[in-house]
């Protein structure tokens, strides 16, 4: 991005584990919280290049955050069908989903021989998904760019909530393919 004068997004992911520890897992603990780190490291060594960095750490209810002792009441309380407090979405992003699975199988390309998931932009959660919620993804391929060896693919995506007011997230999907 630099090389290319043009700036950019950098989108990192981290986990829970790295912002509120979980026992036994001390060394993915350890590499999570150095995501956020290098986020904020990054973002001041790249802003001068236009080159935003940022950290998403998606807080969903799954077997691993089970494990995190901050998180367990909420994720036996989800299933036993309980509504998560609104501070805790709110100030947690607990329960709110990472939609980047519902993008498999979206594009059907042949001839490539590396796929890269090359991040997102202008990732958006404007409402939470209760549970047992059905979702739905509306997506749009929206350009593709040449770029050294390969094509960039942007697809903006929204997925909606039965029924919902709000649509659960919008983004923009960027992903490379390589001959």
């Amino acid at each position: 991005m630099r090389a290319q004068g043009e700036g950019g997004s950098l989108v990192l992911v981290g986990s829970p584990a790295g912002q509120r520890g979980n026992i036994g897992q001390t060394n993915y603990a350890a590499a999570k919280a150095g995501i956020a780190a290098m986020a904020r490291t990054w973002s001041m060594e790249l802003a001068g290049s236009g080159i935003t960095v940022n950290a998403v750490v998606p807080v969903a209810a799954t077997a691993m955050t089970e494990t995190v002792p901050a998180f367990a009441p909420y994720v036996e309380a989800m299933r036993r069908g309980e509504p998560l407090p609104d501070a805790l979405r709110e100030g947690e992003g607990f329960g709110t989903p990472l939609f980047i699975p519902l993008f498999t199988g979206l594009l059907d390309v042949h001839g490539v021989a590396i796929k890269v998931n090359y991040g997102l932009n202008k990732v958006r959660f404007p409402a939470p998904v209760p549970v047992g919620s059905r979702l739905r993804l509306a997506a749009r391929l929206t350009a593709v760019d040449d770029v050294p060896g390969g094509v960039q693919v942007t697809v903006d995506g929204t997925v909606e909530i039965d029924g919902g007011p709000k649509p659960a997230c919008v983004l923009q999907s960027l992903s490379r393919f390589y001959a």
